[in-house]
C-alpha cells in the first residue's frame, strides 16, 4: 500500500483550473443556448444582442467556473495537507 500524505497545491490548482473550465465551457454552451431558443419564444421582447449574450457566455463561462474551481480545489488540497498531517493519508494500493 501507497499512502498519499500530501497533494502540491500548485497541482491541484492546474487540475482544478483545466476541469472546471472544461465544465464551464459546457454550462456557457447551454447558457448560450437558452438565451437564443428564449428571444424566438419572446418576439415581443426585442433583444437584439441576444446572439452577443450567448457568445459572451460560451466565452465567460470557461474562465469564471476555472478560476473560482482551481481556488477551491488549491483550497481543498491544503484541507487535506493539514488533515493527513494530523491522522495519516490514505492509503491507496497502485499496482
Amino acid at each position: 500500500m501507497a499512502v498519499l500524505k500530501r497533494i502540491g497545491p500548485v497541482s491541484a490548482f492546474k487540475i482544478g483550473l483545466v476541469s472546471y473550465a472544461f465544465l464551464g465551457l459546457i454550462a456557457g454552451v447551454f447558457c448560450s443556448l437558452i438565451v437564443l431558443t428564449g428571444t424566438s419564444f419572446a418576439p415581443h421582447a426585442h433583444m437584439p444582442f441576444a446572439p452577443a449574450v450567448g457568445l459572451f457566455a460560451v466565452i465567460l463561462c470557461p474562465i469564471v467556473y476555472g478560476i473560482i474551481g482551481g481556488i477551491a480545489t488549491v483550497i481543498g488540497a491544503l484541507i487535506y495537507n493539514l488533515a493527513s498531517s494530523w491522522v495519516g493519508g490514505v492509503e491507496v494500493e497502485i499496482s
